[in-house]
């Protein structure tokens, strides 16, 4: 592990951090290494400001296809248009799914309804409200954030979750609050872990994954981002999620002790 000591000014919430508390943590490397994938991984401690950061360049310089991810956005657009009334709410495919359902088990169809009910332009004016990456829908309204049309940074990715924990992104609390309780997948004594995972392809055809969120511990939030690309053999549903726990686990979580 060594220090940063460079200044940059790239990235909506990397640059924002100072040089001095960011680590480039290559040891990280090791498990995605032996998965047989590549990608990036960041985590930011909220307290103190520190960034611990593997493969640096992709996590601030390179953009890639939100997939599921685009999920989070997708549901506070939805609620905050009245498109969808909570996470509740159904909608009739072969069978009526809710919201949360489709959140949670990244069921594509019901999201392509939201986005149709939405509708281009009005879709078109959050995201541009929101600096949502390059902003860009293309010809397809219900299908851009899958086929490689939008595309941000992980670094872009970890600055959204920060500010959905916090409320501060341009929705009512309200929408925040009901996307929050979508994210939350494991809670104990120890603590409370947040994530919405993404899957789709790249320019090449290989797999494009996605994990985003944040883990509490003793009332304290740590935000992080996956980003990772793998051969089509390679099953990473589970691999995205294997690597984000051993990488959390190396970090000192899961036992209530940061």
């Amino acid at each position: 592990m060594r220090k940063l000591l460079l200044a940059f000014s790239i990235g909506l919430f990397f640059a924002a951090c100072s040089p001095n508390n960011v680590q480039v943590n290559e040891e990280i490397g090791k498990y995605f290494d032996s998965a047989g994938v590549k990608g990036t991984f960041a985590l930011f401690d909220n307290g103190t400001g520190d960034f611990t950061i593997y493969n640096l360049n992709r996590y601030k310089d390179s953009a890639y296809s939100p997939a599921s991810t685009f999920k989070v956005v997708h549901s506070l657009i939805a609620l905050e248009t009245g498109v969808v009334s909570d996470e509740k709410m159904a909608i009739q495919l072969d069978s009526a799914i809710t919201m949360e359902t489709a959140f949670k088990n990244s069921i594509v169809p019901y999201y392509q309804e939201v986005a149709r009910r939405v509708g281009k332009d009005t879709m078109q004016f959050w995201l541009d409200s929101l600096k949502y990456g390059n902003h860009t829908i293309g010809k397809s309204i219900d299908s851009f954030w899958l086929n490689n049309t939008i595309k941000l940074t992980p670094d872009e990715q970890l600055g959204i979750m920060k500010r959905l924990f916090f409320n501060q992104l341009p929705f009512q609390k309200r929408s925040h609050e009901i996307v929050k309780r979508m994210m939350l997948r494991e809670s104990n004594a120890n603590y409370q872990l947040s994530y919405k995972t993404g899957l789709t392809y790249n320019e090449k055809g290989d797999q494009l994954g996605w994990v985003v969120g944040w883990i509490e511990e003793n009332k304290h939030p740590y935000f992080f981002v996956l980003n990772m690309e793998a051969p089509a053999n390679i099953p990473l549903v589970d691999t995205r999620i294997s690597i984000l726990k051993k990488i959390l686990s190396n970090q000192g979580f899961f036992e209530g002790k940061r």
